[in-house]
């Protein structure tokens, strides 16, 4: 069913609300959502559209929780730097590959971000971390593959920055959550600008999802409060969303391939 311009809206108010309330996963639905709900029959000019509207959201996310002194700069401008050359190969790679083989691949990634968002996020960490030698040592790679992934794809990456920025810096799940928003930044533009100069960009589509971006952005800065208390409960229900929606995009691409 192929709503338009409409669908494109409501899906990007859906993205920004997701980012602002999560750090990430939300972006694996723009692909889908462009696909087969808007109806952009490309996946590549779905992916990077979907790129592209992910970016401009992460950045009104990002600045409002810059203002909230959640985003440990440091960390997170490492972490974006090293993964910036990764999600351009990765962007550069995906464009090679074919139409509904790359889909295939984007259904598993849905559903390893799916099955991450079912385990319970570790909360305790560190609120004062710092950039050391050792920190940067770890977040270097990390962000470099992760940037990679996020650059294939076609999404924010966030549901991998988020457990990256902990495991290497020991920050808390919120300042992980800010932190990660530069990063899907980054990579998004990466991601969009590299389909873009191949003409893969679908520009209506695209200021119809930031439009609803703005109208998410700005349900998600008083909802994340109210949230705290049942956040598992919401990422758990999110994550079996992504899962369907994952089995329904490689049934139709695998279909596809078959045919």
């Amino acid at each position: 069913m192929e709503l338009g311009l409409p669908a494109a809206v409501v899906g990007g108010a859906l993205i920004a609300l997701l980012l602002g309330l999560f750090g990430g996963g939300g972006s694996v639905l723009a692909t889908p959502l462009l696909l087969y709900v808007v109806g952009i029959h490309d996946p590549h000019v779905a992916i990077g559209t979907g790129a592209a509207a992910v970016a401009v959201n992460a950045g009104a996310n990002l600045a409002a929780q810059a203002r909230s002194g959640q985003v440990k700069w440091p960390c997170a401008i490492s972490f974006a730097a090293a993964g910036l050359a990764g999600s351009l190969a990765g962007a550069a790679l995906a464009q090679t590959v074919d139409g509904q083989a790359l889909l295939g691949a984007f259904a598993v990634a849905m559903l390893a971000v799916g099955a991450a968002m079912l385990r319970q996020p570790r909360r305790a960490g560190n609120a004062e971390v710092r950039l050391e030698m050792a920190v940067t040592l770890k977040l270097v790679p990390a962000g470099l593959a992760v940037g990679f992934a996020a650059g294939f794809f076609g999404i924010g990456g966030g549901f991998l920055i988020v457990p990256g920025l902990m495991a290497a810096t020991g920050m808390t799940l919120a300042s992980a959550s800010a932190s990660s928003l530069l990063s899907v930044l980054v990579f998004g533009i990466a991601t969009a600008s590299t389909y873009a100069l191949a003409g893969r960009v679908d520009g209506p589509a695209l200021l119809a999802m930031i439009a609803g971006g703005a109208i998410g952005v700005a349900i998600a800065r008083p909802l994340a409060p109210r949230l705290a208390k049942h956040v598992l409960l919401a990422r758990r229900l999110f994550a079996a969303m992504v899962i369907i929606t994952a089995l329904y995009v490689a049934w139709k691409a695998f279909g596809s391939l078959i045919a």
